[in-house]
């Protein structure tokens, strides 16, 4: 039996990115019986239909096949103008086409939404669900993850220094593992 592989995309691609330091930390948590990679995204050129067919980029064929591995998926994303960045909407974007031979289908998810204010991304985190609706991403409802004031969070070296958020975390972990085990048998 083998682990449940788990892709965690990053709406975010600066440097320091808050999102791929709360994505890092929740690879070093994985639980048991779980293999949680990054999947990179922002080697993708924009999803363009004129490019399916004999044009289709190689990226496009090597992400989709990608998808297609994964048994399960986490974004972790930050709010840009109170909704998903275009990095993370495109990803899903080339992964749904061709129309009807989406990569996404059927396969369970969560979303971490984060910002330096209060709010912790609510708007992107809702947004993203809409259209993981319509690829047929079932999206865990409960818990919510809204990573208010991320800034403060971590250390020089991007290690997570908030043990509250550390504690909510794993507890976010166990509830996606129950999740992803109702449609993932391995």
């Amino acid at each position: 039996m083998g682990n449940i592989q788990v892709g965690l995309f990053v709406g975010s691609l600066r440097k320091e990115s808050f999102n791929k330091k709360i994505a890092n930390y929740l690879i070093s948590i994985a639980p048991k019986g779980y293999e949680y990679q990054l999947i990179e995204i922002g080697q993708l050129p924009f999803y363009n239909e004129d490019l399916e067919g004999d044009k289709l980029p190689a990226v496009y064929k090597e992400f989709r096949a990608t998808i297609e591995a994964l048994d399960a998926f986490i974004f972790v994303t930050p709010e840009y103008n109170r909704s998903v960045p275009a990095v993370l909407k495109n990803a899903i974007d080339v992964a749904s086409r061709p129309y009807g031979k989406a990569k996404w289908n059927k396969k369970p998810a969560a979303v971490i939404s984060s910002s330096i204010g209060a709010i912790g991304g609510f708007g992107a985190n809702h947004h993203l669900r809409q259209s993981l609706v319509f690829v047929d991403v079932p999206t865990m409802a409960q818990p919510e993850a809204y990573i208010g004031h991320v800034a403060k969070l971590f250390d020089e070296q991007g290690k997570l220094i908030n043990e509250d958020t550390a504690k909510f975390l794993e507890d976010y972990l166990a509830a996606f593992s129950t999740w992803v085990e109702r449609f993932v048998k391995k």
